[in-house]
């Protein structure tokens, strides 16, 4: 495509070449006179296709991640045909690949698990088979990095179909965010304030519609920068799933694969370090999951660009949330995309972006999003009426966390930002669920709330088990927010001073398994440090002692899982998925 990698930008002069019929990876199967190709071109008439169907035309692969079981991409059955259709009008082939659905709400014990396997799933399904380009269909929290890891790795043209948010939710004539208004009621019914026939009708209005999450929650955030990443038409990522614009987003994606396929448009083509640096700028302004950082680092190491949490909180300190969405604001994804969409709020940061990046399209980011309105801005705020000052994510280190960690500080209350308390300590999840809501548990609201053992091998899989709910003694008393410390994740609609992704993990011997009930813990956000009143010599002796918890896993993908994963602050990709060395197509015999 003749762009320079570092910088996105497209090179005029290395644009000229253009793909003939010949040069296209689908006609190693279908295009030569062998005995092979034979056989491949008879099973595809087998299935009722006719020669000019597929002769001489780009093969596109659209990977499908629909389930039954998946409410996210419940419209995923219907909208492959339109994405089909679009690829037919420009003269494609598609076909449809199903890929693994990781429904967000129903697989245990977390998505996260399976994140990898979905992005090592996508990267062979597009090598193997006789496919040009791919059309990437996703939208619920793990299936966007997933699908993107696995497409950059192939380096296959590529552009990614967004899920869109669901339709905001209702009840009693209150507008109800899902994942954030689940916590905040559920947080109400603990302190005996809402009974079990008004939690069920919350229950029945709080998700109605197809679509992810409404709120700036993972799937929000992840396919928001999916498009600033430059993978998305302009604009995909903020409609409505319900929205009639969404079919036509779906078809327009069609026809610009097989235009990409010409062009030989490809995601590394695209993506660069000015590309990444905006992700993590847009990031901050949409108030995002705390999620999207590791997702980000391993999308960028598997271009070959080393992303750190030191560019992390360099974008924090540069860039306010200007995003009035819950769960750090008022509104929701519908209302955003009344309100302009992601293109409004690109245009509105734009001196704070590299606007030459290059997307999927074939023009830049500033291209794309030139003269791009806001139509409430108080929805989408000016930067001189940013809803909290700084960036979404604070990155803190110390003794406790000298590879990092992160956390939200606009969703927690202010005078948890800086605070010293005792630390009350949770081996695991399960001792934790045993005991929190205990009558006799030794707990004030000044207490620190720490799990151990949620990690990325821990969990396993890093599990969003961070925002530990408050204990139901305190919840009566009328305490809605307390200093909670983990190495799991959290969801991205939740809320509160959740200290997340501590790394090293402690169940791999990081310092945060030294912690023990009553050590003093305290955190300055500002200051962006997180300690435990302990020496070096005093954290080094009990980890000494310390015995690892028994978790073995003697068979299958948990036990490749915990061999090969990496940490928080690398990504929790593989190791062996890494980089962009590649992999030798396969030989066809």
């Amino acid at each position: 495509m003749g762009v320079t990698h570092e910088t996105g930008r497209v090179n005029i002069a290395a644009m000229a070449k253009k793909l003939t019929p010949q040069d296209l990876r689908s006609h190693r199967w279908f295009g030569v006179d062998d005995l092979r190709a034979f056989g491949h071109r008879s099973r595809l008439l087998q299935m009722g296709y006719a020669r000019e169907d597929f002769a001489r035309k780009p093969v596109i692969a659209i990977l499908n991640t629909w389930s039954d079981i998946n409410p996210c991409h419940a419209h995923f059955r219907t909208r492959v045909e339109e994405v089909k259709q679009g690829v037919w009008q420009a003269g494609g082939f598609p076909l449809e690949l199903p890929a693994l659905s990781l429904s967000e709400p129903m697989v245990k014990p977390t998505t996260m698990l399976y994140r990898n396997l979905l992005a090592l799933e996508a990267e062979e399904l597009l090598r193997s088979h006789p496919v040009d380009g791919a059309v990437l269909m996703g939208g619920c929290d793990k299936t966007t990095p997933g699908l993107l890891m696995g497409a950059i790795s192939m380096n296959l043209p590529a552009i990614f179909v967004p899920a869109g948010p669901m339709l905001r939710g209702n009840w009693a004539g209150h507008v109800l965010g899902s994942g954030s208004d689940t916590w905040k009621y559920w947080a109400e019914r603990g302190a005996g304030k809402i009974d079990e026939a008004t939690w069920r009708e919350i229950e029945g209005g709080i998700a109605r519609s197809y679509g992810h999450c409404m709120t700036m929650g993972t799937a929000a955030t992840l396919t928001a920068l999916a498009e600033t990443l430059g993978m998305t038409l302009p604009g995909a990522s903020s409609i409505p799933a319900a929205d009639a614009g969404h079919p036509r987003m779906a078809r327009d994606s069609g026809r610009e694969i097989v235009a990409m396929v010409w062009a030989e448009r490809r995601p590394r083509d695209v993506l660069s370090r000015g590309s990444f640096e905006n992700a993590l700028t847009v990031q901050m302004a949409l108030g995002g999951s705390t999620n999207a950082i590791i997702h980000l680092i391993a999308l960028a190491r598997r271009c070959g660009i080393p992303l750190t949490l030191d560019d992390v909180e360099t974008a924090s300190r540069r860039m306010g949330v200007i995003a009035n969405l819950r769960p750090s604001g008022a509104f929701l994804m519908e209302d955003f995309f009344y309100a302009g969409g992601l293109r409004a709020l690109l245009e509105t940061i734009r001196a704070h972006l590299d606007t030459a990046c290059l997307t999927v399209n074939g023009r830049t980011l500033g291209d794309n999003i030139a003269g791009a309105p806001v139509y409430n801005d108080d929805v989408i705020r000016p930067l001189d009426r940013a809803i909290y000052g700084e960036g979404a994510t604070a990155v803190l280190y110390g003794n406790l966390a000298p590879k990092g960690c992160v956390m939200k500080p606009a969703a927690a209350e202010k005078r948890l930002l800086k605070h010293s308390g005792p630390a009350l300590v949770f081996r695991d999840y399960n001792e934790m669920a045993a005991n929190i809501n205990r009558d006799d548990l030794d707990v004030s609201a000044d207490s620190v709330l720490v799990l151990q053992n949620a990690g990325p091998v821990g969990g396993p899989g890093m599990p969003e088990w961070g925002m530990l709910p408050i204990p139901q003694k305190l919840l009566k008393q009328g305490v809605r927010d307390m200093l909670r410390i983990s190495d799991a994740r959290m969801s991205g609609t939740s809320y509160g001073a959740c200290v997340l992704h501590v790394s090293p993990e402690s169940h791999i011997g990081g310092p945060l398994a030294a912690v023990r009930t009553g050590d003093r813990i305290a955190i300055d956000v500002q200051q962006r440090r997180l300690d435990v009143a302990l020496g070096e010599a005093e954290i080094a002796a009990r980890l000494k002692e310390w015995t690892p918890p028994d978790r073995h896993f003697a068979r299958g993908y948990n036990k490749l899982f915990a061999a090969h994963i990496t940490q928080a602050h690398e990504g929790c990709d593989f190791d062996f998925l890494e980089g962009t060395e590649a992999t030798p197509e396969p030989e066809i015999h």
